[in-house]
C-alpha cells in the first residue's frame, strides 16, 4: 500500500503529498476517544484544534499550513489549523459546469432589476407550462356542431382555433374539422372550408365522405357560382385521381353543386356515374334535378315534366319538397315550343326502367339524356307538332280516383304519366305562370295529387300558389279554406304575396280587400306590404293615400316604395305624379338609388319623332316644368348609400337585443359626425351632378 501511494506521490507531486498528510490526520483523530471526538468536532469558539506536524512516508516535510489555507483562517504563525480547514480546496464535486456571462453578471445588477426579470421568466414559465387536460375533442366537437346550430359560427372556430388548438393542446380529429367545414358551407365561406380542409390533410387526418359532402356543399353555396364551381372539379379530379369512392349522400351533393353552379347535363353525367357506382336513386336524386331546371329560364318547366315523368317511372313516389319545386319551375320558368313540348310530353314513349332480381329499379341514363336534351335519336321519336293542336290521349282502365276537395280539377298532364285519364289535352297557349300551373291541374288539381299521395300543402306551397294563381277573389278563398282545413298557419309573406299579385294586375280594390283579411288571421303588416300597394298606384291620388296610410302605421316610405311609384308615374307619363313623389322625397330626406335616377331620366327624356311645336300631347304639357325642377332637385338631394341603409337594418334588427348595461351608456352625439356625414353627401351630390350634365352635353 505504501509503495503504491509513493508511486503515485512521484507522478503527481506536491497535490498527492498533501492529500496523504490530510489523510493521516483524520486517520489519527479516529483513534482518539469518543469524548474526545466529541470536542474535536464541536470546538468551542475561539478554541484551536492543533496537530503535530507530520511527516511524509518518503520522509520529505509537508508543506506548511500557510501554503494551501486562506489568509483569514490563521490565527498565529506557530503553524496551529483550524480544524476542517486542510481540505477546503477540495470538493466533493468533480464535474463543473461553465457559468454563462447572464450568470456571472447577476452580482452587479441592481435587485429590483433581478425581481423584475424574475418575474417575467415566471410568467414565461407559467405560459408555457400545460394546463390540465379537462375536455375531450369530441365534447369540442358537440360544442362546435351547437354554436353553428344557433348560427355562432365564428364563436365555433375560434373554440376550435384558441380554446382546443392553442389552450389544451388537443390534438384535433376528423369529425372535428368536418363540423366545422359543412358550418362554413351553409354560410357560403368556401375559402375557410377549404382552408379547414387544407389544414386537416397537413396533420395527417384522413378525410371522410361528411368532409367530402361539406366540401361540396360548400361550393354550391359559394357567393360566386364560378368560383364555386373552379373549386368542385378540382375536388372532384383529386377524388378521381386518388380513387376514393364517394357515398350517396356525397354524390346528392355534388348534384346540388351542379344543378346550383351548372347546368342540368352536368347532373346527368354525375347520375350516370352514380349508379355505375352501385349506388339507388331516391326522391332526394330527382330533388336535385328539378333544382337544375331552375337554370334553364326558356324551357326549364319542360325539363322538370320530364324528370317528374321519370320519377314516377321509377317507381319514386314524391315528396312535399318535390312539389314544391315543381312549383316553382312552373312561375320562373317556360316551356319552350309549344309543339315540340306536346310531342315530348305526350307522345308514347318506350320504358326506360328495368328492375334487377332484389326488384330495384335501375334506369337507362342514356335514354333519359335523349329525351332531354332533344338528340337526333329522341327527336325521331317525337315529332314535332302544331301549337294550336289538340292531342288525344289514350283511355285507360284505371281512373284516377276523385278527392273530395269541394272543386273541380282540371286535366292534368300528371295524371297523364301515370296513364290515369282519357281527357284531352291542349299545349297551345303555355305563356303565363298561370297557364303553366293550369297545365298540372290548376290549384285544385295540383293539392289533390298531393293528397292522393298522402301529401299536406305547407306554408311555402300555398305561398307560391298565391303567387302563380290568377288574381281573384275565388282562388285567394280556396287557398284560405285549404289553409285552415291543413291548419297552416299564414305569415305576411303570403298576403304581401296576394296584394303584389292583384296589384301588377291593377286591380286596386282586391289588393284592399286581402289587406283587409291581414288583421283576422292575425298577421301585421310590414314595410314589404305597402311596396307592394305602390305597385297599383296609377294616380296621384293613391300614392298620396297610400303614404298617408304609413305615417299612420308609423312606417318611414324607403327607397323600394318611391321606386315602385316612380315606375307607375312614370309609365303613364304623369308628370305631375312625378313631381309630387319627388317633393315628398326631398321632404323626407330619403335620396335616390340608381334604379330611380334611371326612371327619372327615362321621364325627363323627350319621346322620338315628337315635335312639341307640330302637335300637342296631353302627356307632355309639363314635361318643360318637370325637367327645369328635376335638374334643381337633383342638386339638393343627397344620394342613396346602400351601405348605410343595410347598417340602420342591422341596428335596428340589434337593438332589442342590447343588454341593459350598454344601453344605458352614453352614445355618441350626432352632432360629432355632421361634418363627415355633410361632406360625404356633398361629393355624392357633386359626382351625380357631374354625370347628369354630362349625358345632357
Amino acid at each position: 500500500m505504501f509503495t503504491s501511494v509513493a508511486s503515485s506521490c512521484v507522478r503527481h507531486g506536491s497535490r498527492t503529498r498533501k492529500l496523504v498528510t490530510d489523510a493521516l490526520i483524520l486517520t489519527g483523530l479516529q483513534t482518539l476517544s469518543l469524548q474526545r471526538t466529541h470536542t474535536l468536532f464541536n470546538p468551542a469558539p475561539g478554541y484551536v484544534c492543533r496537530a503535530p506536524a507530520a511527516r511524509s512516508v518518503s520522509g520529505s516535510s509537508v508543506c506548511h499550513r500557510d501554503a494551501h489555507l486562506p489568509r483569514a483562517a490563521s490565527v498565529d504563525t506557530d503553524q496551529t489549523e483550524d480544524f476542517g480547514s486542510l481540505s477546503t480546496d477540495i470538493s466533493s464535486r468533480r464535474l463543473f459546469k461553465k457559468s454563462s456571462p447572464e450568470f456571472q453578471d447577476l452580482k452587479y445588477r441592481d435587485d429590483d432589476a433581478l425581481d423584475e426579470e424574475k418575474g417575467k421568466e415566471e410568467e414565461e414559465e407559467l405560459a408555457r407550462r400545460r394546463p390540465a387536460r379537462r375536455n375531450t375533442a369530441y365534447w369540442y366537437h358537440l360544442q362546435c356542431r351547437k354554436l353553428i346550430r344557433d348560427n355562432k359560427l365564428q364563436e365555433a372556430l375560434d373554440l376550435f382555433s384558441t380554446d382546443m388548438l392553442r389552450v389544451e393542446r388537443l390534438r384535433p380529429e376528423e369529425f372535428n374539422y368536418s363540423v366545422l367545414i359543412g358550418g362554413c358551407g351553409r354560410a357560403g365561406d368556401t375559402r375557410r372550408a377549404f382552408r379547414l380542409y387544407n389544414d386537416m390533410k397537413k396533420r395527417g387526418l384522413v378525410p371522410t365522405d361528411a368532409t367530402y359532402t361539406a366540401l361540396f356543399n360548400a361550393c354550391a353555396e359559394a357567393p360566386s357560382k364560378q368560383a364555386g364551381l373552379q373549386q368542385a372539379l378540382k375536388l372532384e379530379q383529386e377524388l378521381r385521381r386518388k380513387n376514393i369512392p364517394l357515398s350517396t349522400v356525397t354524390y346528392h351533393a355534388l348534384l346540388k353543386m351542379h344543378a346550383l353552379t351548372n347546368h342540368l347535363q352536368a347532373c346527368v353525367h354525375t347520375l350516370r356515374e352514380m349508379l355505375q357506382n352501385g349506388h339507388v336513386v331516391t326522391h332526394d336524386t330527382f330533388h336535385f334535378l328539378l333544382m337544375a331546371c331552375l337554370k334553364d329560364k326558356k324551357t326549364g318547366f319542360r325539363l322538370a315534366l320530364q324528370i317528374w315523368r321519370q320519377m314516377l317511372k321509377s317507381g319514386i313516389r314524391p315528396q312535399s319538397n318535390n312539389y314544391n319545386l315543381l312549383l316553382r319551375c312552373a312561375r320562373d320558368c317556360g316551356i319552350g315550343d309549344p309543339g315540340l313540348a306536346s310531342g315530348v310530353l305526350l307522345s308514347p314513349v318506350l320504358k326506360n326502367v328495368r328492375r334487377t332480381s332484389t326488384n330495384i329499379a335501375v334506369m337507362d341514363v342514356d335514354h333519359l339524356e335523349k329525351q332531354l336534351f332533344l338528340l337526333p335519336a329522341a327527336a325521331e321519336t317525337c315529332p314535332e307538332q302544331e301549337s294550336n293542336q289538340l292531342i288525344p290521349v289514350r283511355q285507360t282502365e284505371d281512373i284516377c280516383p276523385s278527392v273530395d276537395t269541394g272543386f273541380s280539377s282540371a286535366p292534368n298532364v300528371l295524371d297523364i304519366f301515370e296513364g290515369r285519364t282519357g281527357e284531352v289535352v291542349s299545349l297551345g297557349t303555355v305563356d303565363t305562370p298561370s297557364d303553366r300551373l293550369a297545365l298540372i291541374g290548376g290549384p285544385a288539381g295540383f293539392l289533390e295529387k298531393m293528397k292522393i299521395d298522402g301529401l299536406q300543402p305547407d306554408l311555402k306551397t300555398l305561398t307560391q300558389l298565391v303567387d302563380i294563381v290568377d288574381p281573384g277573389d275565388a282562388s285567394l278563398q280556396m287557398l284560405l279554406r285549404t289553409a285552415k282545413q291543413h291548419r297552416v298557419r299564414l305569415d305576411v309573406a303570403f298576403f304581401n304575396s296576394a296584394i303584389r299579385k292583384a296589384a301588377k294586375a291593377g286591380n286596386m280594390e282586391a289588393a284592399k280587400a286581402v289587406l283587409s283579411l291581414m288583421p283576422q288571421y292575425n298577421v301585421k303588416v310590414n314595410i314589404q306590404t305597402f311596396g307592394c300597394l305602390a305597385l297599383g298606384c296609377e294616380r296621384k291620388e293613391d300614392a298620396v293615400e297610400l303614404l298617408k296610410h304609413m305615417e299612420e302605421a308609423g312606417f318611414k316610405p324607403n327607397i323600394q316604395v318611391f321606386s315602385a311609384l316612380i315606375g307607375r308615374a312614370a309609365r303613364r307619363l304623369d308628370y305631375v305624379y312625378l313631381q309630387t313623389i319627388l317633393k315628398t322625397m326631398k321632404a323626407l330626406g330619403v335620396g335616390p338609388n340608381e334604379v330611380i335616377i334611371k326612371q327619372l331620366e327615362f321621364a325627363a327624356q323627350y319621346p322620338p319623332n315628337y315635335d312639341q311645336y307640330k302637335s300637342r300631347n296631353n302627356y307632355l304639357v309639363h314635361i318643360d316644368g318637370f325637367r327645369g325642377y328635376y335638374q334643381h332637385w337633383l342638386k339638393v338631394m343627397p344620394a342613396h348609400c346602400p351601405e348605410d341603409e343595410q347598417a340602420e337594418q342591422q341596428r335596428e334588427e340589434r337593438r332589442p337585443r342590447l343588454d341593459d348595461r350598454l344601453t344605458q351608456r352614453p352614445r355618441p352625439t350626432k352632432e360629432s359626425g355632421d361634418e363627415l356625414i355633410q361632406t360625404e353627401e356633398n361629393q355624392r351630390t357633386s359626382a351625380r351632378r357631374y354625370t347628369f350634365d354630362k349625358r345632357t352635353k
